[in-house]
């Protein structure tokens, strides 16, 4: 008999400490190739916006993203002349925010080719659309002592 409840008990707690079939589906669906289309933001004007302490967003559009979510980690590349090239590397996490609503926060942690990071800087996003064929993430930034919304635009690559 306390054998089990003991294997009731760690059995509750292993399913409980695991992902969320919310999360799981997600990784599912980001695995693989995706082609950052389009850079836009919550207010109409012209903004000189650096993305990942990386690049400006001219540089990113037209980037090519490769996710590998059984070891959460990934690559992009910038494909536009005059902009940096080369694979930047990353690791990431899917994060449940709200389990009543669905939302989800995308973490995003820049690293070098053997995953360690010098900065141990990463970046929260929302993940404010996901489906089979697009993607979009939102980051919040403060402009003027506001909040500003940048929303990248990613289309899955379909082989």
């Amino acid at each position: 008999m306390k054998k089990l409840i003991l294997f009731t008990f760690l059995a509750t707690l292993f399913i409980s400490c695991g992902s969320s079939k919310i999360v799981r589906q997600s990784k599912k669906i980001v695995k693989g190739d995706w082609l950052l289309e389009t850079i836009t933001y919550g207010e109409t004007g012209k903004f000189k916006v650096n993305l990942l302490d990386d690049a400006s967003t001219t540089c990113f559009e037209g980037s090519s993203w490769h996710f590998i979510p059984n070891n959460n980690t990934g690559t992009y590349n910038m494909n536009t002349a005059d902009c940096p090239t080369g694979n930047r590397f990353f690791i990431f996490t899917i994060q449940e925010v709200d389990k009543d609503t669905g939302l989800y926060d995308f973490l995003l942690k820049p690293t070098d080719e053997k995953r360690k990071s010098e900065t141990n800087r990463g970046y929260r996003l929302q993940l404010k659309q996901l489906s089979d064929l697009s993607m979009q993430w939102e980051q919040i930034v403060s402009l003027e002592g506001k909040p500003f919304s940048i929303f990248m635009n990613f289309s899955k690559v379909v082989k």
